[in-house]
């Protein structure tokens, strides 16, 4: 190992059968992490090439269980994104596209820091479950067309390894790294073909056009050395998406959304990611078609109708659908108001998930319990005329305590201008 690390260090490739002894040893647990975090912070400085971050995916995703869902008839299409503050796009775009006939069959993570979780999302519906048996899941898409469940313990458990060692060692922004870490759970999930949505922007992880495209050609090169497809959605994280951020508030907003009601910007990217997921099955041979067809069956109430299917099917309580009222709710509602008059200029996404956090909706450790019922509704936005005095958010919590913290970094996120600001385009770019 000494040799592998002095190698990386200067500059020099490995090759597929270094990498798969280090990720083997290190999944094992014959390589200590002082080893590895030296040969990480090699590979932050000097870089992996694409072969290399080809093999290391690979390595990765055969570390554990890859599941096998050729039972399912039909090409599975995955969505992924990199993480971003109200993003709830999931849990609108997998009934969505499976009341097309596509099987959606996806396993998802909680969330940590500022950024929210599916499965937290979907925990806060009442009854619903996300545990689910390898052959109940199976079962579930094949005659649902639908089932999101939490990931096995047994999938990829080199990622979980390296990316705690990687948290603690400063290596966690390097391309190859996200890329390895992102890909390698895609591709062991079983999907035949996945669309990323690539956040990037303040609330992001990633900040800079520049690296998001690099970043995209890197996953999409691996995915073609293994015979996938894939198609990189590079989306606007600069402010929040949608108005509700907050576990049970984004389920809220989802419902809206499926009921045709939702705001502008969150339907807009679900049907774009949609539109795409459609392509890469198969079904539909142009953008014009697969898009008509979302929209067709927006507007018939087929996606509502398949989310309360999969809502009843997991256990979930499906009056919450009606009875908003039932979903988990806070007992105290504060108005943040605007201290100056003009317009929104910037609304920080990374402050917003950060008061979000502060007031219970997320996790700043790994054993924080979330309050469902917490986090923000935004009322303004880019763009949005305030005077001094209006309520620029309502923040919901059961701890008054965690308002003043929760107001300082809202007070650092909504920066307004004497001038009207149009919002930035939502999608910047889309890579096949």
């Amino acid at each position: 190992m000494v040799d592998l690390i002095i190698k990386k260090r200067n500059g020099g490739e490995h090759s597929p059968e270094e990498i798969a002894e280090i990720i083997r040893g290190y999944t094992e647990g014959s390589l200590p992490d002082y080893q590895l975090s030296a040969w990480l912070m090699a590979v932050y400085f000097k870089g992996l090439n694409d072969k290399e971050t080809s093999v290391l995916i690979q390595s990765m995703m055969n570390s554990g269980e890859v599941m096998d869902l050729s039972d399912i008839p039909g090409i599975k299409v995955d969505k992924h994104s990199t993480g971003g503050v109200g993003d709830k796009t999931t849990l609108i775009l997998a009934p969505w596209v499976a009341a097309a006939g596509i099987p959606i069959a996806k396993m998802s993570g909680r969330g940590l820091g500022h950024t929210g979780g599916t499965l937290d999302k979907l925990e806060s519906i009442p009854g619903f479950h996300v545990d689910i048996a390898k052959e109940d899941f199976i079962r579930q898409v094949s005659q649902h067309q639908i089932a999101i469940c939490s990931q096995s313990r047994n999938l990829v458990p080199a990622d979980k390894k390296l990316y705690a060692l990687r948290d603690v060692t400063g290596t966690v922004d390097n391309i190859s790294l996200i890329a390895a870490s992102v890909m390698s759970k895609k591709l062991a999930s079983g999907a035949d073909a996945i669309v990323i949505d690539l956040k990037v922007g303040d609330g992001a992880f990633i900040k800079k056009m520049e690296e998001a495209e690099e970043l995209a050609h890197i996953m999409i090169s691996a995915a073609k050395r293994m015979g996938r497809n894939i198609t990189v959605v590079v989306s606007n994280m600069n402010q929040p998406l949608g108005h509700a951020i907050g576990n049970a508030l984004e389920v809220r907003e989802a419902i809206s959304v499926l009921k045709g009601k939702g705001p502008k910007d969150l339907t807009d990217l679900c049907l774009a990611l949609g539109t795409e997921m459609l392509l890469l099955s198969g079904k539909y041979p142009t953008a014009a078609e697969a898009e008509s067809c979302l929209i067709n069956l927006l507007e018939e109430g087929a996606a509502f109708r398949k989310f309360e299917e999969w809502i009843q099917v997991q256990g979930g309580d499906i009056n919450v659908l009606s009875q908003i009222d039932l979903l988990p709710s806070c007992p105290i509602v504060y108005p943040y108001l605007s201290r100056e008059s003009g317009y929104i200029h910037e609304l920080k996404a990374h402050h917003v998930g950060l008061a979000s956090m502060k007031l219970g909706a997320g996790r700043e450790t790994k054993e924080s319990v979330i309050d469902y019922g917490a986090g923000i509704v935004l009322l303004k936005k880019v763009g949005d005329k305030v005077k001094a005095g209006d309520i620029l958010a309502e923040l919901h919590t059961s701890d008054e305590g965690s308002i003043e913290e929760a107001c300082d970094h809202l007070s650092s996120a909504f920066v307004t201008g004497p001038e009207m600001k149009k919002p930035d385009p939502l999608i910047l770019k889309i890579i096949h």
